[in-house]
């Protein structure tokens, strides 16, 4: 017997999907730039305030620079989905399918890039070396899994070690069994 207080799960209807609260769409991972960004924009406005209020006549568009760096912050994005990229920066958007992408590259300085079929380089916002393996795992496998294949020849290679070592390490202990007994 089930008490009156017992929950019980909501009737199915016509707006629900049938494998429960899945919307039936497939996920989107969406990388952004990190929140504590919007730290360094309250040091700005604290800066810039301090020169806006010594000459306010003259240096009020001042006060407009950590609005600019805040909507940058909070717009720039990159989508991962089924369909491909979604490139979105402060001024403009973009969507890459994936058969236009050949591969990325790690740039030494700023956001990685996207190598795609026409052998141009596109930006990927907010896609920084640390958040790489974020935009790997979305990918589900239509990227290379740069981390992967890099410890994969790692163990190749010491397994290669190890396999050139044995040999050498089985007889040297003959020898020196060799020599005890003599």
């Amino acid at each position: 017997m089930s008490s009156p207080h017992q929950s019980v799960p909501p009737a199915k209807s016509s707006h629900t999907s049938d494998s429960g609260s899945d919307t039936g769409r497939p996920e989107a991972k969406v990388i952004r730039i990190q929140p504590l960004a919007y730290l360094g924009v309250i040091v700005l406005a604290l800066c810039v305030f301090l020169f806006f209020v010594g000459w306010p006549a003259g240096l009020w568009w001042l006060l407009l620079l950590p609005a600019v760096v805040a909507a940058w912050v909070a717009r720039t994005r990159t989508v991962v989905s089924d369909a491909g990229l979604d490139l979105r920066t402060l001024v403009g958007s973009r969507h890459l399918d994936w058969e236009q992408i050949k591969g990325v590259s790690i740039p030494k300085r700023g956001f990685v890039r996207a190598h795609l079929t026409d052998d141009s380089q596109v930006k990927l916002p907010a896609v920084s070396y640390d958040r790489l393996r974020t935009l790997i795992t979305a990918s589900n496998g239509r990227l290379p899994d740069l981390f992967g294949a890099a410890a994969e020849a790692e163990a190749e290679r010491y397994a290669a070690e190890r396999a050139s070592e044995e040999p050498a390490g089985q007889d040297a202990p003959e020898t020196d069994r060799k020599s005890d007994e003599g």
